[in-house]
């Protein structure tokens, strides 16, 4: 597979679906040469051109975690893009669960020579296939909604590794209580990722910047650096403190 090839394949992956003339703008070739290198991916079944435009074929989620895949799908992906720009390669990552992780894993297959570790089914796998790659699967029970771990076993492989950047994503950011995940084994995790980490990066779409709390939400804390935020578009005012107590790192969506 050629290097457009794999790159049209990752970033189609991403995004669901782009235009000939989106592919071109992004990779600096011709509408032709798109076609062209496209042809042999819709042949292998790899893609599939519909309306003018060329769409991933993959489904490997389960029902819900796809659902949330698809909400906010061209926001993850950009922001997915930004923050990848962060990961030299050969670098060691701490990766947890949740759909905008798994955009930054597909994002990800980009870099080469990675060492992971993960508690996501949906991580893991995405980056154990690419060849240099190093991939530690934290935990043997995973959940059925989303194919994540948070046994015993998940916070001691967690525990037994270092890594130079974990990269962690939330349920919401309140503008006082900061990054809520939905149970308290979510937060666990955080907080363990973050231990063993020299960098903590948090990738949030703005669709998670709300003003109130929903109800039962669990407040991530202890977290052992600075955090770097990744986000698609700038914070809204009543979040302005963030830009205090974080590097907001905003992704230009095209």
């Amino acid at each position: 597979m050629s290097k457009y090839q794999q790159q049209i394949e990752n970033e189609i992956a991403l995004r669901g679906t782009m235009t000939v003339a989106e592919l071109s703008e992004l990779l600096g070739v011709s509408d032709q040469t798109i076609r062209r290198i496209v042809k042999p991916l819709e042949e292998s079944g790899k893609v599939q051109k519909v309306h003018g435009a060329i769409k991933s074929v993959e489904n490997p989620m389960t029902a819900p975690f796809q659902i949330r895949m698809l909400h906010n799908r061209r926001a993850k992906a950009e922001l997915a893009s930004k923050l990848v720009e962060l990961i030299e390669d050969g670098q060691s990552l701490a990766i947890d669960t949740g759909s905008t992780a798994g955009f930054v894993a597909q994002a990800l297959k980009a870099k080469r020579n990675l060492t992971i570790v993960t508690n996501s089914a949906y991580v893991a796998s995405t980056l154990s296939m690419k060849p240099g790659n190093r991939v530690f699967m934290a935990g043997t029970q995973l959940r059925d909604h989303d194919g994540a771990s948070f046994d015993r076993t998940a916070f001691a492989t967690i525990e037994r590794m270092q890594v130079d950047i974990c990269i962690l994503t939330v349920g919401q950011v309140h503008p006082e209580r900061g990054f809520l995940v939905n149970e308290q084994c979510e937060a666990d995790i955080a907080k363990a990722m973050s231990a063993i980490a020299d960098k903590t990066i948090f990738a949030i779409d703005h669709s998670k910047f709300l003003p109130a709390t929903a109800a039962g939400m669990v407040k991530i804390s202890g977290l052992a650096s600075k955090p770097k935020i990744v986000t698609d578009l700038p914070l809204p005012k009543s979040h302005c403190r963030f830009l205090k107590e974080a590097e907001v790192i905003v992704a230009k969506l095209g």
